[in-house]
């Protein structure tokens, strides 16, 4: 199954941003920068991987929020401490270092789809399992596997060195806003009375067959 559809809709609205963000002044630009990076974490790799992560327990908003927060810190630290080095020298990631990343986002998301079904099948076992190294670790990985395309991006819209990044610096940290978010409005979504008792009965298992097959799309095995 292809699953390159999910990827359009946040493809046209990072496209209508980028093509806001060139030649902008910089006070603009670094709006624009904010909004994108609220934006990027809502990539469907990204989502699939943290719901994935968290779908194991039965809803804890809070406890979601931190996790969500963590993957968002992995990710930022990634982006500042590859991006910045790429911005001054204005180079680029070896193709064969951003694809191996992103293979190994897919072998990951597999690897939690697989743990989401394993807990449904042991219902008595449920506990919490939720780890802030996990979270940061998946947020690393999916942090060098973006890295590249976010470096080029601003690179080509943005004047000069300091101020891609300038904008590099505010892109980052709105990551972590926003999966911080995501992952909040997840568990809220199922301790919902509407939600709650389909949960493990449905949602749980069709979560994790759907996480198996994306990761094996994104990693390039299926």
């Amino acid at each position: 199954m292809d699953f390159e559809f999910l990827f359009k809709p946040v493809e046209d609205i990072d496209a209508w941003l980028t093509g806001l963000l060139a030649g902008a002044p910089l006070l603009v630009a670094l709006l624009i920068a904010f909004a994108l990076g609220l934006r990027h974490a809502s990539d469907p790799d990204h989502l699939v991987a943290v719901t994935s992560l968290i779908a194991s327990d039965n809803g804890d908003v809070r406890g979601a929020t931190r996790l969500g927060a963590w993957w968002g810190l992995g990710h930022a630290g990634t982006l500042l401490a590859v991006g910045l080095p790429l911005i001054a020298l204005k180079g680029e990631l070896p193709p064969w270092l951003e694809s191996g990343a992103e293979t190994a986002v897919g072998v990951v998301i597999v690897l939690l789809a697989a743990r989401v079904i394993y807990r449904w099948r042991r219902p008595a076992h449920t506990h919490h399992v939720r780890s802030r190294r996990q979270a940061f670790g998946i947020g690393l990985l999916h942090g060098l596997a973006g890295t590249g395309a976010v470096v080029v991006l601003l690179i080509a819209a943005m004047p000069g060195r300091l101020e891609a990044a300038a904008a590099l610096a505010v892109f980052a940290p709105m990551s972590v806003v926003s999966m911080a978010a995501c992952t909040s409005a997840f568990a809220w979504a199922l301790t919902r009375p509407a939600v709650a008792p389909l949960y493990r009965v449905a949602l749980m298992p069709a979560m994790g067959v759907f996480g198996l097959a994306f990761g094996l799309w994104y990693a390039g095995l299926a």
